[in-house]
């Protein structure tokens, strides 16, 4: 590989890290023909962008980019795998769920939201992690409980004022 093509990878890999608010660095090598292959169609299902990358050049790419990765370029040595995913935990669902029947990808650290998680223990932690659709559909349930309450209360009360505040103060 030239210089050339070198910097044009390192240029596209910074901008895929721009790009991204969630990367995952992942150990898939001892995967053989056919588990690679459904790793990828996973990845592709859950749009996941996987990609195969050189420690070197990644690094380079994590330099020049504006994010702050902290100790995340240390873990870059051995066979590293780029995960890039618009969804926080989707991922670490989707490694956790591979790993059901095999011992690989290995999670060697990710970035989430500007937090950096380093190495396989934290995989349950991010796992865990919810989205932004997530929380929003938990604070609006939360939000209409109290509205069905006096729904109901005013159901119940029979139509009549002094049922209704009756039925609203046992509440």
């Amino acid at each position: 590989m030239t210089r050339e093509e070198k910097a044009i990878v390192i240029e596209d890999l910074t901008a895929q890290l721009a790009d991204s608010a969630n990367i995952y660095l992942a150990d898939i090598s001892g995967l053989d023909a056919v588990a690679t292959s459904n790793l990828r169609r996973a990845c592709f299902k859950a749009n996941i962008k996987l990609a195969v990358v050189k420690n070197t050049l990644l690094a380079k790419a994590m330099e020049a980019s504006d994010k702050e990765f902290g100790e995340l370029p240390d873990v870059l040595k051995g066979n590293t795998s780029l995960m890039l995913s618009e969804t926080g935990n989707a991922p670490a669902k989707l490694i956790k769920n591979f790993r059901k029947k095999s011992d690989k990808p290995l999670l060697k650290g990710a970035f989430i939201a500007e937090a950096i998680y380093l190495g396989d223990e934290n995989l349950d932690s991010l796992v865990d992690i919810k989205s932004k659709e997530e929380v929003i559909g938990e604070i609006i349930g939360l939000l209409q409980s109290p509205a069905k309450n006096v729904i109901s209360g005013l159901k119940s009360g029979g139509g009549k004022l002094a049922g209704i505040l009756k039925t609203l103060s046992e509440k």
